[in-house]
Order: C-alpha cells, then sequence, then structure tokens
C-alpha cells in the first residue's frame, strides 16, 4: 500500500477530531447533570407543581452559566452555549420531547387575501378545493385553482370582489387574466407561508428549548418543528398553535342579556326538545345561591326540577355573572359549542334589539383545574373588525401584578395608543369593560377606573400560571401567524421512555459489539484482532462525524450503527478471505496479502454502493427518525470502507514487516469452506418451486389477511400507556371501542402493563381541544386501571412509571404522503440497483436477476408480517420504521447478489475453458464462506438489537432478521439461477471477458 504516511497521518487526525468533537457531549451531559441537583435541591417534592418549579430551576441554572466559560481545550475557551451547540444532538425517543408537522392553512391565507370575500364562487372554489385535498397530491392552491377554473363562469380571480381589491391593488388589476393573477397569488402564499415560518422560529427561540429543529417541507405550507428534551408537551404544542389573533372589544354587561336568555331557552324547548329528551334523567340542578338565580331568570319556582328539566339553554347554565359586570353566564367547557350553535342560530338571533344584532358571543379562559367557562357578549359589527388589533403592538413582558399573580404587559405604536386611549375614554365615561381577546378566547375584560389610558400601555391579567404568562408574552412579541396552524403529525415521547430507550440501545450496541469482536477473533484469529481495532476506531469515527455534522442520535439510529457494525465486517471477511485464497494458491504472504486486499477491492465497492443508493433514496424519502436512520448508515458505510481497506492494511503490512506470521484463520477454522464444491444450478428448479411456494402464501395473505397498517399509512392517534398493574388488551379494547366507535390495544414489552393503542376517532379533526379532549375521554376510560389524577397522567416528567409514556398522531392528508412516499422510496431503489449493476455488468440480465431476487424478498417479509402479526408478542405494524427496514433489506441482498456477481465475472476471466454452468457453480462455492459468514455475523447483531434494544424497534429488527435470512438464500438460489436462466450462453462469455479485461486494464493504467 502506498503513502502509507498520508494514512497513518489522515487516521490520527481524524480520530482526534472525532475525540475532540465527542468531548462536547461529554462536558455537556456532566453539566445538565448538575443543573439537575441544583433544581433538586432547591425545589421539594412536596412543592406544588413541583415538576414544572423543578424544570423551571434547571433552566434557570443553564441560563444563568449560558456565556460562563465552562471548558477548556488547551487555550481554548468555550461558554456552556458553545459546548452545547457542539455536542451531539439526541433525537426524540432518545431524550423525550415533542416532534410535530405543521399545516399552515392556506385556505385562511386564500381569504385574508381576498379581503373575506362572500363571492359565491370564491367559497364555493374553497369548500371543494377541501374536498379535493382530501385524495389528492396536489397543493391546496393547486387543487383551488382547479376547482375555481371549474365552475367560475364569467367570474374572474381578478374581480374587484376576489383578489382586484383595495389591499392588492398594486400587484392585480380588473384587467389581468387567471393565468396572469395565479403566480401573483402564488407567491403571496409563500410569503405567507415565509412568515409562518419566521413567527415560529421566533416562539421557538424565545421557549428556550435547546437544539430545536425547525424546518420547512417543500412548498406544501407544512412546517415540521422539533422540540427534543421539552417536558411540558401539552405547552409546547399550544405555544406552536396560537394564531396570536390579539383582539381589544367594548364588552356588555352581561344582565342586559338575560331577557334574551330567557327567551332563546323557551323558544328552544320548541326547536331541540325532542321526546327523547323528555325521556332523559333529570340533570343536576343548580344548588342554592345559584339555583335561585337562574330560576328568578327564568320565572320559575326554585324548588321545581323544571330548572334543570326540559329546558335546552337553561340546564347548561351552572351560574350568572356578577351584577355590573361583563360575564352573562358560566357553562360547563363540553358544552361550550353546544352554547354557541344555540345562541347563533338565526331564529335566535332574531330575538336580539336591533342595535345588538351584531353581537359576538365568546368564552372566556377556564380557571385552572376548572371546567367552568365564562360567556360574554361583545359588541361586534357587520365587518366583524375590532376597533383596535394587535398589530399594534410592540413590546410584551410577562410581569407580576398587585396581588402578586403572573400577569402580561403590553406597549403599542403611537397609532395603537390613540385608538386605545378612544376606548379607555368611552369606556370610563358609560361605565363598561373592554374585552381583551386571544384567538377568540377572553382573557380579561377590565373596567376602567382613572378616565382614558394614554401612552398606549395596557395589561392582561387572568388565572395564569408563570408559564402561561411568559408564553403569551412570548407569542406576542413574535406576532401573530397569518393564518390558522393544525398539528396533522405530532410525536410526544415523554423523557422516562426515552431515558429507557437510551439504556436498551446502550445494551444492545455494547452486546452485538462484544460478539461480532469475539467472533472476528475466534474465526480470523490475529488477522481477526486486528479487524477489531479497525471496527473500533470505525465507531469512534461515526459518533464523531454524527457530532460534528450536528446529525441527531435516534433509536433507528442507533440500530443503522449496530447494522453498520455488522455490515462493516463484510468488507475484512471478503479481504481475509481473498486473502485465505491466494495463501493456498502457493504466494508468499506479503504477495497473498497484496493480492488479496486488491482483489477483493471491486466486490466491497459494489457492495458498498448497492447498499449505499439504498440508504440515500431512504434519506431523500425519510422522515424523522428513518432519516436518523439512513444518515447513520451512510456515514457507517464510508468510515468502515476506510478503516477496512486502509487501516486494517495498515495494521497488517505493519505486523508482517516486524516479521510476524498471519495464517487468517484458528485450529477450529483452518479448513472450514475449504473444497466445497456444490452444484447451486442443478438445485435451481427445487428453489424456483420452493421459493413460489412462499411467494404464493405471501401473496394470499396478504390480499386476504392484509397487514396491520399503522397509524403512519391510514392516519389516526396512537397512545402509548403504562399500568401499574397487569391489564387486559382485549377489555380495554372493549371499553374504548364503546367510547371512540373503534379502537384497538394491543399489549406490548415483556410485561402485561403496557399497552399501545390506536384509535380513528375524529380522524380528520387536528385542532388542540379535539386532541385535549380525546386525551381526557381516554383518561376517564382507563381510570378504573390506572388510580392516579388525570395531571400525573399526561405528565412528562423523568422516572415516570404510570400514565401517559408516548403519543403520535397522523391526520388522513400526511398519511396519503407517507404512503406514497414509502411507495417511490421503494421503487426508486429498485430502479436505481438496475441501473447500477446494469452499468457495472453490461448485461441486462445482471439487473433482472438482482431485481427478481430484491422483489422476491420484499414479497416474502411482507407476507411473514401479514401471516404472524395477529399473534406476535410485539407490534408488527406497517409503518415508516418498516419502510427503513424494507430497504436495508433490498440493499443488504443486493450486498450479497453483487459479491456473487463480481466473482463470477472473475472466473470467466481466469478460467476460460470452463463451461458456464461450471464458472456459475464454482463462483457460488468459492463465496459461501463469506456469504455464511456475513449472514451469520449480521444475524447475530440483529438477534442482540431484537432482544435488547427495546419494543419500539423489535417490529423493525424482526423484519431486518427475516430479510437477512431470505436475502441470504436468494443470493444464492434466485438472483444467479435467474441471471443464468436468462443470459444467451454463447455470448455471456465474451461479454464477460471484456468486461473483465476492460477492468484490468483501467486498473492498471
Amino acid at each position: 500500500m502506498q503513502n502509507k504516511g498520508l494514512v497513518k497521518l489522515f487516521a490520527i487526525l481524524f480520530g482526534l477530531v472525532s475525540i475532540y468533537q465527542l468531548s462536547f457531549t461529554f462536558k455537556a451531559n456532566q453539566i445538565e447533570d448538575e443543573a439537575k441537583e441544583v433544581a433538586i435541591s432547591k425545589v421539594s417534592t412536596t412543592d406544588e407543581n413541583y415538576i414544572e418549579k423543578r424544570s423551571a430551576a434547571e433552566n434557570e441554572y443553564l441560563e444563568s452559566i449560558s456565556n460562563d466559560t465552562v471548558y477548556n481545550i488547551g487555550i481554548a475557551k468555550y461558554t456552556y452555549n458553545e459546548v452545547k451547540e457542539n455536542a451531539m444532538n439526541l433525537g426524540l425517543d432518545l431524550k423525550g420531547g415533542v416532534n410535530v408537522i405543521l399545516q399552515v392553512s392556506v385556505k385562511d391565507i386564500l381569504k385574508g387575501l381576498a379581503a373575506y370575500s362572500k363571492n359565491p364562487v370564491f367559497n364555493k372554489a374553497l369548500d371543494d378545493a377541501s374536498e379535493l385535498q382530501k385524495n389528492s397530491q396536489n397543493t391546496y392552491l393547486e387543487d383551488f385553482f382547479i376547482a375555481f377554473d371549474k365552475i367560475k363562469g364569467d367570474t374572474k380571480l381578478a374581480s374587484p370582489e376576489i383578489f382586484a381589491n383595495r389591499a392588492l391593488s398594486d400587484e392585480i388589476t380588473f384587467d389581468m387574466s387567471d393565468d396572469e393573477v395565479k403566480p401573483i397569488i402564488d407567491r403571496k402564499i409563500d410569503e405567507s407561508i415565509v412568515s409562518a415560518f419566521e413567527v415560529l422560529r421566533k416562539r421557538i427561540d424565545e421557549f428556550g428549548v435547546t437544539s430545536p429543529n425547525i424546518q420547512r417541507l417543500e412548498s406544501s405550507g407544512r412546517i415540521l418543528v422539533e422540540l427534543p428534551g421539552v417536558k411540558d408537551a401539552e405547552r409546547a404544542t399550544k405555544l406552536l398553535q396560537s394564531t396570536a389573533q390579539l383582539e381589544f372589544w367594548y364588552a356588555y354587561k352581561g344582565e342586559q342579556f338575560y331577557n334574551f336568555i330567557n327567551q332563546a331557552n323557551e323558544l328552544l324547548k320548541e326547536i331541540v326538545v325532542t321526546e327523547e329528551d323528555k325521556t332523559e334523567e333529570v340533570a343536576e340542578a343548580p344548588q342554592d345561591a345559584e339555583e335561585d338565580k337562574i330560576a328568578d331568570l327564568l320565572g320559575d319556582d326554585p324548588d321545581s326540577t323544571d330548572v334543570a328539566q326540559n329546558n335546552p339553554l337553561a340546564k347548561l347554565i351552572q351560574g350568572l355573572g356578577y351584577q355590573g359586570g361583563p360575564i352573562i353566564a358560566r357553562f360547563a367547557s363540553a358544552d361550550k359549542q353546544t352554547v354557541l350553535d344555540y345562541l347563533n342560530m338565526p331564529q335566535v338571533r332574531a330575538l336580539l334589539p336591533a342595535e345588538q344584532r351584531n353581537v359576538k358571543f365568546v368564552f372566556g379562559k377556564p380557571e385552572k383545574n376548572s371546567e367552568i367557562v365564562d360567556l360574554y357578549a361583545l359588541e361586534g359589527n357587520r365587518d366583524n373588525i375590532p376597533p383596535l388589533s394587535g398589530a399594534v403592538i410592540t413590546d410584551a413582558r410577562q410581569e407580576y401584578g398587585p396581588t402578586g399573580k403572573p400577569m402580561v404587559t403590553m406597549q403599542m405604536n403611537g397609532k395603537g395608543a390613540k385608538i386605545w386611549e378612544e376606548m379607555t375614554g368611552r369606556a370610563f365615561a358609560e361605565g363598561s369593560e373592554i374585552a381583551i381577546v386571544l384567538d377568540n378566547v377572553v382573557y380579561s375584560a377590565p373596567g376602567v377606573t382613572t378616565g382614558a389610558i394614554s401612552g398606549g400601555n395596557s395589561q392582561i391579567s387572568g388565572s395564569f400560571t408563570l408559564n402561561e404568562a411568559t408564553d403569551l408574552a412570548n407569542v406576542l412579541r413574535a406576532g401573530k401567524l397569518p393564518a390558522s396552524a393544525d398539528i396533522i403529525q405530532s410525536d410526544v415521547i415523554g423523557p422516562s421512555l426515552g431515558h429507557e430507550a437510551i439504556q436498551s440501545g446502550q445494551m444492545s450496541f455494547l452486546i452485538a459489539l462484544a460478539l461480532v469482536l469475539l467472533w472476528m477473533v475466534f474465526y480470523y484469529g490475529k488477522a481477526g484482532l486486528f479487524a477489531d481495532i479497525a471496527m473500533l476506531l470505525n465507531i469512534l469515527l461515526i459518533f464523531g462525524v454524527l457530532s460534528g455534522l450536528g446529525a441527531v442520535l435516534t433509536l433507528p439510529g442507533i440500530a443503522g450503527i449496530v447494522l453498520t457494525i455488522g455490515m462493516s465486517v463484510d468488507a475484512n471477511v471478503l479481504i481475509f478471505e481473498r486473502i485465505r485464497e491466494e495463501l493456498d494458491k502457493g504466494k508468499s504472504q506479503k504477495e497473498a496479502i497484496q493480492d488479496g486486499f486488491s482483489n477483493a477491492l471491486s466486490s466491497i465497492l459494489d457492495a458498498n454502493i448497492t447498499t449505499g443508493l439504498t440508504a440515500l433514496i431512504l434519506f431523500i424519502f425519510g422522515t424523522g427518525p428513518i432519516k436518523g436512520f439512513a444518515t447513520t448508515l451512510l456515514i457507517g458505510i464510508a468510515t468502515s470502507l476506510f478503516t477496512a481497506i486502509f487501516i486494517t492494511r495498515l495494521i497488517v503490512d505493519w505486523y508482517v514487516n516486524r516479521g510476524g506470521q498471519l495464517t487468517f484463520s484458528t485450529g477450529i477454522t483452518k479448513n472450514l469452506f475449504r473444497g466445497i464444491n456444490i452444484n447451486f444450478l442443478k438445485k435451481r428448479k427445487t428453489a424456483y418451486i420452493f421459493s413460489a411456494v412462499l411467494i404464493v402464501l405471501s401473496l394470499g395473505s396478504l390480499f386476504t389477511n392484509g397487514l396491520d397498517q399503522g397509524v403512519d399509512f391510514v392516519g389516526g392517534r396512537t397512545y402509548q400507556v403504562r399500568f401499574s398493574e397487569d391489564v387486559s388488551a382485549s377489555e380495554v379494547t372493549a371499553t374504548l371501542s364503546d367510547v371512540f366507535g373503534s379502537a384497538d390495544a394491543k399489549l406490548i414489552g415483556n410485561t402485561n402493563r403496557e399497552l399501545k393503542i390506536t384509535t380513528k376517532f375524529k380522524v380528520d379533526e387536528t385542532s388542540a381541544e379535539v386532541d385535549e379532549e380525546i386525551r381526557q375521554t381516554l383518561f376517564n376510560s382507563l381510570q378504573p386501571q390506572l388510580n392516579i389524577s388525570y395531571e400525573d397522567f399526561i405528565a412528562n416528567d423523568e422516572g415516570k412509571q404510570v400514565g401517559l409514556m408516548k403519543y403520535y398522531k397522523v391526520s388522513p392528508t400526511i398519511a396519503d404522503d407517507i404512503k406514497k412516499e414509502s411507495f417511490w422510496a421503494i421503487l426508486g431503489s429498485l430502479i436505481v440497483v438496475f441501473l447500477y449493476i446494469l452499468s457495472r455488468f453490461k448485461r441486462w440480465q445482471f439487473s433482472l436477476g438482482a431485481v427478481a431476487a430484491v422483489f422476491h424478498d420484499v414479497v416474502i417479509v411482507l407476507g411473514v408480517f401479514s401471516l404472524t402479526y395477529k399473534f406476535m408478542p410485539f407490534t408488527m405494524e406497517i409503518d415508516q420504521a418498516f419502510i427503513a427496514a424494507i430497504l436495508t433489506v433490498i440493499g443488504y441482498s443486493l450486498n450479497d447478489t453483487v459479491v456473487v456477481f463480481d466473482r463470477i465475472r472473475e472466473f470467466f476471466n481466469e478460467h476460460t475453458g470452463w463451461d458456464f454452468d461450471k464458472v456459475i457453480n464454482a463462483s457460488l462455492s468459492s463465496t459461501l464462506s463469506r456469504t455464511l459468514n456475513t449472514s451469520l455475523t449480521t444475524l447475530v447483531v440483529l438477534l442482540a438489537i431484537f432482544i435488547f434494544g427495546g419494543d419500539s424497534i423489535r417490529g423493525f429488527m424482526f423484519a431486518l432478521i427475516v430479510g437477512v435470512i431470505v436475502g441470504t438464500y436468494s443470493s444464492l438460489f434466485i438472483a444467479t439461477p435467474i441471471m443464468y436462466d436468462t443470459v444467451k450462453k454463447g455470448d455471456a462469455k465474451d461479454a464477460l471477458k471484456n468486461k473483465a479485461k476492460e477492468e484490468e486494464e483501467e486498473a492498471q493504467a
């Protein structure tokens, strides 16, 4: 090997840089452990909300040292912020946290651009586009244009009542055609989404999460947000989804609407009370003073049960507002929508006096730990435009009010200050209140007692926690979103589950590594020890590169590293087997080593390139953890090539040059697989029949039994819930099916105390309110087996052993996209590999044999999952992780096949007088030692991960185990025989000979 000095220098530098990069991770972990200890010492478990307070104390400590020098390397000094920036990022499945994909509502943006047009064609096109989106791969804007063109008639996008309005007059004029308007609207939509992205980025920066990740996904209006380490998932999702639409409205006095409520109730008796209602049990009547108030309101006898019976609206009232205040009445949170539906009925609103016809009925923010909310009546107008909006806010801060409770103070610009002075002056004169409304919720409705307020200062008070006030100030400073943003995919993992994943990942990693290291020494003796040294350097380089690139390490990523260890053995095995062959030919040790490394290079490169191509496709099409898997696999392939080809060679040459003797075997393995000459082609018909039976069984099961499709492909919500005692999955399924209409609960893990619960209940609704409603319903249904409070159920504290451990949601829209991307990932990998093999071997028959073997492997893996998913003791859902497994199987199967094809090509050049079938059989026999050695090593690694790596990747590992077994078989009995049966024997020799000679000439040149 030439340039040994350069390789040594590069290896040393590469290793030192990796150690340097990883040192930041160790230092960051040390500092964060110190922060936890400080928080524990400051906050006792007996304190109220101690989890929230400890988290705040921990963040406060880290913030206090953020710019302090905490790490010295020689003369270089690093602050905590710099250390954290250089440390390895852990994914959600290892650290816990929140991963969401937000869909910015393009429909809302279009409404805003059209100045909320009432044009019937425009609004119908919007509704039609929403319907098209359910089964469309287009963007919403594309479907809107399609829908509009279909129904527009003589209406133009540049109509004055659509886009040729005052706001867009500089860009859109009346005489423009639709084709001229469309690119302008497209650009405006893109600008709005960019604006939404920036608003979300500012909010996240203010939230104080370490190593957040926010990126826009193509041009679809989707934004990916990853917040590793976040413990309060509900708080984080509210922060992301809040539109921050701040408005200031005049509020009516509550008693002004008592007569209206009474009249509305009487009218509703005729509209909504049915015979079924009359036979219902009498609801619990309001008690004591509140009972008297409501009875007085209705003119009823307070002792009569009629107050709570046969009164559609009145029976929902939980209490009335105070005299002279802005609250009309109080209702249960669960009844909010029902109340609003009643009050906004046209025939009910017709009961209002003419001067109140534009009234806005809005509910307030509920008190902490309360399910009761207040109803307000706001002085609306025909255009539904508030007298003052949040656009005038220039700054917002969390402070403490006179009573010591958190509140938010705001500062307005000059224009806002003037309007605020006018509003407060009128409110003071009339003795009324001004409601401060955020995202259609009244946060407070203060009265003005000191006259008009100048200077533009205002405040929002209420039953805030410190975090709520801080978050509200943050979103107001960051600004409002240009449109609503719904979470269409979310993954919420508790930190305790992440801690368990790290432990299981570490165990599987160490066990797999130990087994591989021992096997190499057992099989190849001292040479195996040298390969182990190179492999350990390979692992150091993988982690160093991951840290240096700022890549995120996930549980599938750890699986990718461990799998890389198993597959990196393949390069050393190929080299050592070739050296043994050269020694058997009688060559000297140095000559055999040189020829062995040289002859194995082509197979090593081909095998790793095919695997790398599938990993690259997975990286392009994958998201989240799957991208992490592909990243580590790609890095691992590159570093394993470097260490196997150069580092192992360097160590072997050093040992031999010092007079050492290497046999590349041990006493036990010296003659293993030697002298084998199996007639594989003779057995091909039996193999064809066996494979045909497996494929027919697989396809039959796929068409009849189907697959257990996860929410990734069908949409829905999945909850991982842990109990303190054993539970029955069938009983929980029956209980939840009664509540949700349909639900499925499966036991996971090694005990009967953890369930994976999946439901498609309200799958099309993605709002935070619906998410909370379903979580609450789930908790209520499981409460008898849980015996904990709702707060403990959803809490995300470390060490948590009972409650909601993980939550995953996928809307049907994005599920369709995931399914499409998965299909293209598999198809793309097959096409790319077909073309690569065609370019390498110049014969389409080789490509056909390889792709046929891969198709064979994929169908059988799918068939095994279809046949066994109903009774396996672990989840076998078909999700994105499974697609990663399928692509890995494709890469592994091709790895095996390409090594055999390379040997066939080589034997054609060496043994020109042999018959075609003899060349094939000899090639397969000569590579059998390598094939079985690599397959067994990889299987040992996969079994270690399968057993010790945690339940979350057990199905993923099972797919790989089946794939490796089937892939090894297909490379011997399917790929090569199909190539043999399809090639024209006469010109096969010439083609292969010519190709081999060309490569030999290129190598010599």
